[in-house]
């Protein structure tokens, strides 16, 4: 790659026959998987999956660690991290991406079967920040868990095969449309109307939801009790696309984050393993805060690196803390890009540019950086220098115009516990909808920046 760094002409416009090839190639890898992983827990399927094809194993099951074991946490199933030892021992720091797997979505309420006026519906409650008029009229798949009373666990994924039935969300027709079209974008669809339709069976004998749920139990052995420990997610039943006469860009869901996940699973299987151990982490509940056992703030991290502490004979808290000082961390997460439809949100000098590259972001938060990690210029430096040496198409990106808007990552908490973080991920537009567009240049370019920092010293 010619000039890594340019905000004059493109990355595509850098980039030679092969890289471009390579480029192609990675964004039809990439789609697979983002068809595939539409939730944290089939993210976790299927990362697992590719790392144990490349020989990862369950860290409980190493015994001493040696240079360039591949070792591996599943967190609950719905986050994990994956791990190659380098040739110094642990304690020295390791080289971390951290991504997340977790997506806006609709989440099924705990009695979400209703009836009325003869059509059944499932309530919902929104996950994340989403818009919420951008979720009627969409077909919607249901994805997910079901435990029922007699102990049997049911995995449900209905609505991605054509041959399934899909769920709808219904909107006001134009034509009586006259107050909701006077309320404000964020007062027109309500949070409660986030109601998908799931049916209108009925016969001489049953009322439409008795028969539906009659259907549930023939069909699938599940009562109504079910569902309230049942963990179901509406998410769009629309696989990902090409966009563009010249395919260079990609339309699907959930490409916040897993555009970066996926760039963090590839470094990690490709990365030649290094003098510093290599991890990636994949991580749950980013969306809303990073709470619960599965986010960021609890300490599954944390007892990941003591017991590779504990397998090379350290484990000691002041171990641990020393280890994190030693470490250094990309936060792999996304960021906006210039949007020529709405360029008064952005300053446009210093926003990430679509197909630019990977968007290097020294700061994130909001009203005065508050929430953001504010990355060292030590280590921007030495990102940089990794990037230009590696030939890594990169821009710097900005969270919007400076009291437009905002928002955070997961940095400031490895930060916390001294560890060198920075933000750096893929540049996207309509980000939190529900079908995200992004560059396939710049999703092969978050690949390679990641690669390229856990093969640097």
């Amino acid at each position: 790659m010619k000039e890594p760094y340019s905000r004059k002409e493109s990355a595509w416009a850098r980039m030679d026959e092969k890289e471009r090839q390579e480029t192609l190639a990675y964004g039809e890898r990439y789609k697979a998987f983002l068809d595939r992983a539409r939730t944290e827990r089939l993210a976790v399927k299927e990362i697992l999956a590719k790392a144990e094809a490349a020989g990862f194993k369950p860290l409980y099951e190493a015994g001493q660690l040696k240079p360039g074991d591949k070792v591996y946490w599943n967190q609950k199933g719905k986050a994990c991290i994956l791990a190659v030892i380098g040739r110094e021992p642990v304690h020295e720091g390791l080289k971390i991406v951290g991504s997340h797997i977790d997506s806006p979505r609709l989440d099924l309420k705990g009695n979400p079967v209703h009836e009325q006026d003869g059509v059944v519906y499932f309530r919902t409650h929104y996950y994340g920040g989403i818009k919420k008029y951008q979720w009627p009229c969409l077909p919607l798949a249901l994805v997910g868990i079901i435990h029922t009373k007699d102990g049997r666990t049911l995995e449900v994924n209905i609505g991605m095969d054509e041959k399934d039935p899909v769920f709808y969300i219904t909107d006001l027709l134009i034509h009586m449309a006259q107050d909701q079209m006077k309320k404000t974008l964020a007062e027109g669809v309500t949070g409660e109307q986030l109601q998908a339709v799931i049916g209108t069976h009925t016969d001489r004998d049953q009322k439409a939801k008795d028969a539906l749920m009659a259907l549930l139990t023939d069909s699938y052995g599940v009562e109504e009790e079910d569902f309230t420990t049942a963990e179901l997610e509406l998410v769009p039943a629309l696989k990902s696309r090409d966009v563009g006469f010249d395919r260079s860009l990609i339309a699907g869901y959930g490409q916040d984050d897993r555009v970066c996940s996926y760039a963090n699973l590839e470094a990690i299987l490709e990365a030649v393993p290094g003098e510093k151990t290599q991890a990636a982490l994949f991580a749950d509940k980013e969306e809303i805060g990073s709470y619960g056992n599965t986010g960021m703030q609890s300490s599954y991290f944390a007892k990941f690196v003591m017991k590779l502490l504990a397998l090379q004979d350290r484990g000691s808290l002041l171990d641990f803390y020393e280890t994190m000082e030693n470490s250094e961390m990309l936060s792999g997460d996304v960021n906006s890009c210039l949007d020529p439809m709405f360029p008064e949100v952005t300053e446009k000098d210093n926003a990430a540019l679509l197909g630019y590259g990977v968007a290097l972001t020294k700061y994130t938060g909001a009203r005065g950086k508050a929430g953001s990690n504010d990355a060292n210029s030590e280590f921007i430096q030495k990102i940089r220098t990794i990037f230009n040496e590696a030939g890594v198409a990169w821009q710097i990106g900005e969270l919007g115009k400076v009291d437009q808007g905002g928002g955070g990552t997961i940095a400031f908490m490895l930060a916390d516990w001294g560890c060198e973080v920075v933000d750096c991920g893929t540049a996207m537009l309509s980000m939190h909808s529900p079908y995200d567009l992004l560059s396939k240049a710049d999703a092969y370019e978050t690949y390679r920046a990641y690669k390229a920092f856990f093969e640097s010293k």
